[in-house]
């Protein structure tokens, strides 16, 4: 599966591994006809040393790694700037029937978006290991942070749930998206999605973030308008004072949960309504054309 680096740049070499393997048989739902979890993904790059780096840490928390930090806890004996690792962060959309299907529901989520959960999520840590790997065999040590067996659950003293690295902040940095209020990251291809990042001593030009803001597509905050993911929000866990993570929490995990055990028969808590019959469900949205 791995594509020869030949004399491609970097950030290319790296784009077409992920490409590859998203469109390869590993990328699967785990259902009878072995539908594909993810449609094509988007990729961006941030540099070790960027600031929005230790922002996060100074406001998640002191436990939140720097890119810096956890490649040295990795690889203790091998010397590195921040300057010279990069970030390598992907967006993996769900395909347009997962949302379809979970676009229709009120309450619960549907099998699909289920299975995504489950089984996308075990495409997304297979592709992880494997860009790891490739990158090793290339001369170039890697690390998945949110892999690593120092990567735990942390409480934020201002954010309440949180831990040592979170893939959708490493987004926001490799310019892929801005939150929204529910807390999801909107996107260029939309908010229902899972994302990844890896962390590499290889040389690649950052992505230009296309924003200022974190909070840059969302038409709440933007414009005033919007909040279809308020009214989409089973647990109530979504207001105009944006997302309350004990009640999001409680939900998935008890309610979607539960629901997901005894009707799929897969185990796993999940939820997903305010990332479908929303507005940035599959891009980012404008007043004009946004979806209810």
């Amino acid at each position: 599966m791995a594509t020869e680096k030949a004399d491609v740049d970097n950030g290319e070499w790296i784009r077409d591994l992920i490409e590859t393997f998203i469109a390869s048989p590993e990328n699967t739902l785990g259902n009878q006809n072995n539908d594909k979890a993810w449609d094509k993904p988007i990729v961006g790059f941030a540099r070790g040393d960027d600031p929005v780096f230790e922002e996060c840490k100074k406001h998640i928390g002191s436990f939140y790694w720097t890119p810096l930090e956890i490649f040295e806890k990795t690889y203790p004996e091998t010397p590195v700037e921040p300057e010279n690792l990069t970030v390598i962060s992907w967006v993996l959309p769900h395909v347009a029937a997962t949302k379809m299907d979970n676009r229709k529901e009120r309450a619960f989520p549907s099998e699909r978006w289920v299975r995504g959960k489950k089984f996308g999520e075990l495409v997304n840590v297979k592709l992880r290991q494997y860009l790891v790997e490739i990158l090793d065999k290339a001369g170039y040590k890697a690390v998945a942070p949110c892999l690593s067996p120092l990567w735990k659950p942390q409480m934020s003293k201002d954010y309440l749930y949180a831990s040592n690295w979170s893939e959708r902040h490493a987004a926001y940095a490799a310019g892929l998206g801005t939150f929204g209020l529910c807390d999801g990251l909107i996107t260029p291809v939309g908010k229902a999605m899972r994302c990844g990042s890896i962390i590499a001593n290889i040389p690649i030009p950052p992505t230009k973030r296309p924003y200022e803001s974190r909070t840059a597509y969302c038409l709440f905050f933007t414009k005033g308008t919007c909040g279809v993911c308020m009214h989409r929000c089973p647990a109530g866990a979504i207001t105009q004072s944006g997302h309350d993570k004990e009640k999001c929490r409680t939900y998935v995990d008890k309610v979607g949960g539960d629901h997901a055990r005894a009707t799929y028969g897969i185990d796993t808590g999940a939820c997903g309504l305010c990332q479908t019959k929303v507005p940035c469900e599959s891009g980012i949205p404008t007043i004009k054309g946004r979806r209810h």
